[in-house]
């Protein structure tokens, strides 16, 4: 299969371009910056000799848009919509205007689109999106804002001939240096893998191998349209999570962080504490009533096998 990968290069494009590509697939990707002779240049807004790639191909898994792990200044906020509705409205045109459209486009979205909840988790035909939960900061609501909108512009696309699912994908765990368990481990080792703001919020999540098996399985399953969540079947309260990777890893202590504590280490990092408050819990309804088995439903077994994995 030709699969296109607009906004391949980042840290789920590359997961997925080695696996697709190991699997015998050719994978074009579209990027601002291209290196690659695979890479091809688009400018994530307008149409222009990148649409040749569309045309023709079987699959298209969109992943372009601003990364979240920033401040969420009114600049910043602006851009993370703008790129993701952007670039979405680019591939649904060239999607239109091809000769022989593709079979299927996989369009990323984000579990953030969900109700903070402590309670039952989210799945795609009972969950409660967010944006007027009582009790939280006004501004999370932007998050959920961008992400209707994200997923909105593939609705509307005028591509009858292309089925669509959106992505609603919870945080990928991989053992590349610089994805959110890297991170998240950079933090244990130094001592502050505890609580923050006690730890009951939820964390959705899903194992890199899992998310490309997932990938593979909607390519393949004509039948399955509309969001998705991509996300373990089993979200974890953050001061479990941060426990597991302290356990796996040896580490006795992790330091617990109130919330100002959070907002103040999200200032310094130069993120944002919604990140590290927000509970997120996310049932993958849809891939679990298809048939879907997971290689890693649990954190515990996961959490081990990506240290592994990182050779640490």
């Amino acid at each position: 299969m030709r699969i296109v990968i607009p906004g391949g290069t980042g840290h789920i494009g590359r997961i997925l371009d080695r696996a697709l590509t190991a699997d015998g697939h050719e994978v074009l990707v579209l990027t601002r910056r291209p290196r690659r002779d695979q890479e091809i240049y688009w400018d994530g807004r307008s149409l222009g000799r990148w649409t040749a790639a569309i045309d023709g191909a079987d699959a298209v898994v969109n992943l372009a848009g601003r990364s979240v792990d920033c401040r969420y200044t009114e600049e910043n906020l602006r851009d993370m919509m703008d790129s993701r509705v952007h670039s979405t409205r680019a591939v649904g045109r060239a999607i239109a205007g091809a000769r022989r459209p593709p079979r299927v486009w996989l369009q990323m979205s984000t579990a953030t689109i969900y109700a903070h909840t402590y309670g039952a988790p989210h799945d795609e035909d009972t969950g409660v999106l967010g944006g007027d939960e009582p009790g939280v900061p006004a501004y999370w609501e932007r998050s959920v804002r961008i992400a209707r909108a994200w997923e909105r512009e593939q609705t509307e696309a005028a591509t009858p001939h292309t089925r669509r699912v959106a992505l609603r994908c919870a945080m990928v765990m991989s053992p590349e240096a610089g994805g959110a368990f890297d991170q998240l481990l950079r933090l244990a080792r130094t001592g502050l893998g505890g609580s923050v703001d006690g730890g009951g919020q939820y964390l959705s999540w899903i194992h890199d191998r899992d998310l490309v098996r997932a990938v593979r399985f909607l390519i393949d399953r004509e039948d399955i349209s509309g969001p998705v969540n991509l996300a373990a079947p089993t979200p974890v309260p953050q001061r479990v999570f941060m426990r597991t990777i302290r356990r796996a890893k040896g580490i006795p202590v992790g330091l617990p962080a109130t919330r100002w504590m959070a907002e103040l280490g999200a200032f310094a990092l130069r993120s944002d504490s919604e990140l590290l408050l927000k509970s997120r819990a996310v049932a993958p309804g849809r891939l679990l009533a298809a048939g879907f088995g997971f290689e890693h439903p649990h954190w515990s077994a996961a959490a081990t096998d990506l240290l592994r994995r990182t050779g640490r």
